[in-house]
C-alpha cells in the first residue's frame, strides 16, 4: 500500500496538482467490496506519509460517505477523529435515483464490472433498495450531529432535483458534487453553493452514466470546481478547455482548480499567487491546447 500511494502522488505532481483530497468510499455499495477491504489499510497509509512528510504532493483525506450502507457508521467514526480528515461527502448510490436514475444503465454497467448473472443482480438491487429503507435515514442524522460537533467542509453528491440540493443546502452542504442535471446545478448555486463536477466528464464530452454533461453547466457559468475524478491530469486540462471552449476568461478557469477549491476547502493559505499565500506553483506550456507540465513548486520547494 505505501508503494501505491507513493506511485499515486507522483502521478498527481506530475500532473501540477499540489494539495490533494484522496477520496475513499466510506461504506460498500458494490458487489465487489475491494474498496472496503483495503479501506483502512488506505486510511492508515495516506495519514503515515501525511504526518511523515513522505509525499511531493500535501494530502488529505475526503471520506464519501454511503448512508445506505450497514458499516458506514462503524467504519466512519473509527477514522473521523484524524486530522488528515477534511471533507465529508453525503452519497447514496441506490439504484434508480440520483446517479443510476437510468436503471437500464446501471444494469449494464454493473454486469460488465462485476461480471454478475441476472439473477444475483436482481438480488443485489433488491439488498440495495433494503438497506436505504433500514440505514440512510439513521446514517444520515448521525453524521450530521458530528458535523455539527466537529464543522467540516460538506458536500452534497449527485443531486438530481432542486429538492435534493435544497435538503443538501439545510443540511449544511455548501458543495453540490457531480449535480445530475441542470435543475439542481441551477438550485444550488441560487442557495449559494459551490458546484463541483467532473474534469474527465468535460474532456471525454459527456458523462458515463448518462447524466449533465460538465459542458452543458459550463456553458451556463454553472461550474464552480473541476474534479480529477480518477484522473488527475484532466484537471488541469479541464481548467484550459473551460477557457479555449466555453468563454471562461484564463483567470475564471484556473480559480476552478486553484482558489475555488481551497476557499470551499476553508483553505486559506493557498489557491493564488498573492502576497501572504504559500507558494504553489506550476510551470507549463500547452501543445495543440493541452498543458505540458514543465515543473511545480509545493510551499517554495520544487517537487516536479
Amino acid at each position: 500500500m505505501l508503494a501505491a500511494v507513493l506511485a499515486h502522488d507522483a502521478e498527481l505532481v506530475a500532473a501540477g496538482i499540489t494539495t490533494v483530497f484522496d477520496s475513499l468510499q466510506v461504506g460498500s455499495a458494490s458487489t465487489a467490496g475491494v474498496r472496503q477491504q483495503i479501506f483502512e489499510e488506505c486510511v492508515e497509509t495516506i495519514e503515515q506519509v501525511r504526518c511523515e512528510s513522505l509525499t511531493k504532493a500535501e494530502h488529505f483525506l475526503h471520506f464519501r460517505c454511503e448512508i445506505s450502507t450497514p458499516n458506514m457508521l462503524e467504519r466512519f467514526h473509527k477514522y473521523a477523529h484524524i486530522d488528515g480528515l477534511r471533507l465529508i461527502s453525503l452519497m447514496d448510490h441506490t439504484p434508480g435515483q440520483r446517479q443510476w436514475v437510468d436503471l437500464d444503465k446501471y444494469r449494464r454497467r454493473v454486469k460488465k464490472l462485476d461480471g454478475l448473472t441476472d439473477q444475483e443482480l436482481d438480488e443485489h438491487i433488491q439488498q440495495r433498495y433494503e438497506q436505504q429503507q433500514r440505514y440512510a435515514a439513521h446514517n444520515e442524522r448521525e453524521l450530521i450531529a458530528w458535523l455539527h460537533r466537529h464543522p467540516l467542509p460538506l458536500a452534497s453528491h449527485d443531486d438530481a432535483t432542486a429538492e435534493h440540493a435544497q435538503e443538501a443546502y439545510a443540511k449544511g452542504a455548501r458543495i453540490a458534487e457531480f449535480p445530475t442535471t441542470v435543475e439542481s446545478a441551477t438550485t444550488a448555486r441560487a442557495l449559494g453553493m459551490q458546484v463541483l463536477m467532473g474534469a474527465p466528464n468535460l474532456m471525454l464530452g459527456g458523462s458515463h452514466s448518462g447524466n449533465v454533461a460538465t459542458a452543458t453547466l459550463a456553458a451556463q457559468g454553472l461550474v464552480d470546481i473541476l474534479s480529477s475524478d480518477y484522473v488527475p491530469t484532466s484537471l488541469l486540462a479541464g481548467a484550459i478547455q473551460l477557457h479555449s471552449d466555453l468563454e471562461y476568461s484564463l483567470p475564471a478557469a484556473m480559480a476552478t482548480v486553484t482558489a475555488t477549491p481551497a476557499q470551499a476547502a476553508g483553505f486559506e493559505d493557498r489557491g493564488e499567487i498573492a502576497v501572504g499565500k504559500r507558494a504553489d506553483l506550476v510551470r507549463l506550456r500547452l501543445q495543440n491546447g493541452i498543458p505540458l507540465i514543465q515543473s511545480a513548486w509545493r510551499a517554495g520547494r520544487r517537487v516536479a
